[in-house]
């Protein structure tokens, strides 16, 4: 799997992938499955109807921006196409729009979603990540455990121990606490901040 930096960086490299090979995907995965026959029975009309998805995304991409007030269209979006990749890049994208809006109820949602919904190891991995952040800024650090222990895709295991360091830190379980952030550092020894987090922990216990 390819490295990225940041979740950010990943997001987007998921946003390129479905933008370039949705339709494909969903063609290819059909005739895959079904052969000929499988093309028959996914005809015409059900093509048309993914690829009127993927423009209806870009649309409702283009509201939310342009900062719909409840969110209205968006959801409604998420619920006419829940099972396509597009629900859960939307889900995403309004999770985000939720919590740079300070409603971090609604970016819990749509994190629930996406986590629930995304067959795809990396994405159920962000989606989690996401989900149990959010989740221990509402006060919620049992469910962020939670959330967090759903990641199994090995690439995430630095920022998944990260997250479980700081939710110790939360319960004031500091021995817990240090076993992760150490368990983060040897999965990324590049990460400087979780070294920090590491350094201030002796802090935290005395303080």
């Amino acid at each position: 799997m390819e490295h990225y930096e940041t979740e950010e960086q990943q997001v987007e490299a998921i946003k390129r992938f479905w933008k370039e090979n949705g339709t494909a995907i969903i063609v290819g995965a059909v005739l895959g499955l079904g052969g000929l026959w499988g093309w028959r029975y996914y005809n015409d009309e059900q093509i048309a109807a993914k690829e009127q998805a993927s423009a209806a995304f870009e649309s409702q991409t283009a509201a939310l921006l342009a900062e719909d007030a409840n969110f209205g269209q968006a959801k409604q979006y998420i619920n006419e196409n829940s099972d396509t990749g597009y629900a859960l890049l939307m889900a995403f994208q309004l999770a985000q729009q939720a919590i740079d809006r300070k409603d971090l109820g609604e970016a819990e949602k749509q994190l629930e979603f996406a986590a629930a919904n995304s067959q795809n190891e990396a994405v159920n991995a962000l989606a989690n990540l996401r989900l149990a952040r959010v989740q221990l800024a509402l006060e919620k650090p049992e469910k962020a455990l939670a959330s967090v222990e759903n990641i199994t895709a090995a690439a995430f295991s630095a920022q998944q121990q990260e997250i479980k360091g700081d939710i110790y830190v939360k319960q004031e379980m500091f021995d817990k606490a240090r076993s992760a952030y150490s368990a983060a550092v040897a999965a990324n020894s590049a990460n400087t901040v979780v070294k920090m987090k590491l350094d201030n922990l002796a802090l935290a216990a005395n303080g």
